[in-house]
């Protein structure tokens, strides 16, 4: 059992409180919201936030500027960089079916402090999103009547030149935005019909815009008397990429919808891949069919579409582009003010916020003062702020929240498996599936250490895991006795983590003869790696060796992007250096990779899984990581003080009211467990107190009587 000594003891309990995992409850499905979203809903809300202002305005703006017609290559590739995280977010959002997308996904599979910043992050995102939305959208329509609202609004109501403001206040931005929160502060249905009409809406027009701009194409215009398909080179095309792959961020809503969805291990992953692939090829279409329309050179960045019509004699087609336009910016808006507001109940939900925007109103089932609060305070940002010098901030959040989900995939796909007792009675559990939840045999692989981790009794957080084929075990005693059971055959000293891991061993080689030739549990080296790691891993704990090599790829993984990306500018690095420290760099990413690949998953046959873990996540975190380097420093900045005041929020308030941290204070002392399988056969569970500020008074029960539960599991099984 670890001791602690008296100065180190708050240091590690303030660890452990920073690293706390949520626990969920058996019943993953039981939510206060309304489970009313189908697959084709959430779909639509996947595509809504993806198409946005994006294919009218992005598509004119990298093909002029960046790529040329090769713009088609940049979203074909970013749309396949874009699947990497959007795998993992379908994982997660099939699993935990519960509301707060990278929040909650972090929360249960990394640490609570991570969590909060994940989410405190993606607030700041929305918001920023929202109200950049809303003022795209006042521009686009103030053009299309001459800027009279502008030159009104100038006039009669006032106008001033300060710093990080607007030049004026967007009284139209400011309004569609109030507007639509009291729309949506009306249920979950309503706002789901509304992005139903928009949604429609633009996609008719996206048709149009194909069927029409594929008649008016002209081939000569990706000649090379035009400058040819790739003006810019591979360079450019990889420039457009980092650029279009904004385009594709919002497909985060569906995992954020998770909780109000029917069927969510079905519908978030097919929602998640029909939403993508749709997206991508509005934008893959649309931009072939706008650089074949008119010359690339020739585009009007702010409005290339409608300005391609006009430009080719049709200006009935440029009006029907821009009704396109303004409806596919209303679903980007409902986008964001659908997901707001559940990421903030999410987090006042577990006592990490103020605990007000926790309230769901009985009669719509949604967080209305998380909605109208956050919702004005969009609005007031885009009333009163110049949002051009923010917008940039989206993508660090943004991509945070990839990076940190896709590293919460491995570490939970490589963790031991663990269960235990709640303080109702209840069980508290890992949450995979709706219907059951139970935890797969733990065993120690030979070479590899067995565990003795300290817990706190009885309230430890589990991770989600996915359910086994067999019966869950049934609920474990309380960890204050100790139990013995003797099994039909003698073997090495095992140790084990929970009471319920030890049944589900004994069950296991009662009906099946023992563990000689079976998959080893997650978290253990695999078989066939054990003559070359198993002496190397021999002192590491189960999963520990994970834990390391997933911390070696998040390193490894910022160090060769920082030389790729100021290796050969600021650093100035000499040819053979930068060369050496890149081979450095990507051996240690892709062995830290293989290490991982070499210990054992959780398996899991009832809900979506990412393919090629952890090679699928490992290669989204190195290009989230890539892109984030790419950010300009004054973004850095900014994000460093939006952290900073996050941290004064979450340890001046949200550290002392987590539920988890809660139940701890009701469950009382901290205990260390340990299950040990003596050669002889017998196993032994002995449970220690854990006294704090360095106190030795420590007590062990032992006991060899085993409780009758576990006498008729054993019974049932000869």
């Amino acid at each position: 059992m670890a001791t602690y000594a008296r100065g180190c003891y708050p240091v590690v309990r303030l660890c452990k409180k920073l690293n706390r995992l949520k626990t969920l409850e058996a019943d993953v499905m039981a939510t206060s919201l309304k489970r009313c979203l189908s697959t084709a809903d959430l779909t639509l809300l996947g595509v809504g936030g993806m198409v946005g202002s994006g294919l009218y305005v992005l598509t004119g703006t990298v093909a002029k500027d960046t790529a040329g017609p090769a713009v088609v290559l940049s979203f074909l590739i970013a749309g396949v960089a874009s699947l990497l995280a959007a795998l993992c977010y379908a994982e997660f959002g099939a699993r935990v079916p519960k509301t707060g997308s990278a929040y909650m996904f972090t929360y249960v599979s990394v640490g609570e402090i991570w969590a909060f910043l994940i989410g405190w992050n993606v607030i700041l995102e929305y918001m920023i999103g929202g109200a950049a939305v809303a003022r795209a959208w006042s521009g686009y329509l103030d053009s299309i009547f001459d800027h009279r609202i502008q030159n009104f609004t100038e006039s009669h109501v006032m106008r001033w030149d300060w710093p990080f403001l607007a030049h004026y206040p967007d009284l139209l931005a400011a309004a569609i935005l109030v507007v639509a929160s009291f729309f949506i502060s009306f249920g979950v249905r309503v706002s789901s019909w509304l992005n139903h009409i928009f949604s429609a809406v633009s996609m008719c027009v996206i048709a149009f815009v194909l069927v029409f701009g594929f008649v008016l194409a002209d081939p000569q215009n990706w000649s090379a008397k035009e400058g040819g398909f790739a003006p810019f080179g591979i360079s450019g095309v990889m420039a457009g990429t980092a650029t279009c792959f904004y385009a594709f961020v919002g497909f985060d809503v569906i995992a954020a919808s998770s909780e109000e969805a029917r069927d969510p291990q079905k519908a978030i992953p097919m929602a998640t891949a029909i939403s993508l692939v749709l997206a991508a090829t509005a934008y893959v279409l649309v931009a072939t069919v706008l650089t074949l329309m008119v010359p690339w050179h020739s585009l009007d960045p702010s409005s290339a579409l409608s300005d391609a019509f006009y430009r080719r004699g049709y200006p009935t087609a440029g009006s029907v582009v821009a009704v396109g336009s303004i409806c596919a910016m209303n679903t980007v808006l409902l986008s964001n003010l659908f997901s707001l507001p559940r990421i903030v109940y999410a987090m006042a939900e577990d006592g990490l916020f103020f605990s007000v925007f926790s309230r769901v109103n009985p009669v719509t089932k949604v967080p209305v003062v998380a909605i109208l609060v956050f919702g004005g305070l969009m609005a007031l940002m885009a009333l009163l702020f110049d949002l051009e010098a923010l917008v940039q901030f989206l993508s660090i959040g943004t991509l945070l929240a990839y990076t940190f989900v896709a590293a919460s995939i491995i570490v939970l796909r490589f963790q031991p498996e663990k269960s235990h007792a709640s303080d109702g009675g209840g069980q508290k559990t890992d949450a995979s599936s709706s219907s059951a939840s139970a935890s797969a045999p733990v065993t120690p692989s030979p070479g590899v250490a067995g565990t003795t981790t300290p817990t706190t009794h009885p309230s430890a957080p589990t991770t989600p895991s996915a359910p086994p084929p067999r019966p869950p075990p049934p609920a474990p005693r309380l960890l204050d006795e100790t139990h013995t059971l003797t099994t039909p055959d003698g073997g090495e000293m095992k140790e084990y983590e929970s009471f319920s891991d030890k049944l589900q061993l004994v069950e296991r080689d009662q009906g099946e003869g023992g563990v000689g030739g079976e998959r080893r549990p997650p978290g253990h080296l695999k078989a066939r790696w054990e003559p070359y790691l198993g002496r190397l891993l021999a002192g590491c704990k189960v999963g520990e060796a994970v834990t390391f090599a997933v911390a070696a790829v998040m390193v490894s993984a910022v160090s060769l992007c920082a030389v790729l990306v100021f290796g050969l500018g600021p650093l100035r690095l000499p040819p053979w250096s930068f060369g050496l420290l890149t081979t450095i760099f990507s051996a240690a990413y892709l062995l830290s990779l293989i290490l991982i690949w070499a210990h054992e998953q959780r398996p899991n046959h009832s809900t979506f899984q990412v393919p090629l873990v952890p090679f699928v996540p490992g290669a989204s975190i190195l290009l989230n990581v890539f892109l984030m380097l790419k950010l300009s420093p004054l973004t850095w900045i900014r994000f460093t003080v939006w952290v900073a005041a996050g941290l004064l929020v979450y340890f001046g308030y949200g550290i002392w009211h987590s539920k988890e941290g809660l139940r701890e204070q009701q469950q009382g002392l901290d205990v260390a467990a340990r299950y040990v399988v003596l050669p002889s056969g017998s196993l032994v569970e002995t449970v220690q107190s854990i006294q704090p500020e360095g106190q030795d008074n420590t007590h062990t029960h032992a006991h060899t009587q085993p409780s009758p539960a576990t006498n008729d599991q054993l019974h049932n099984n000869r």
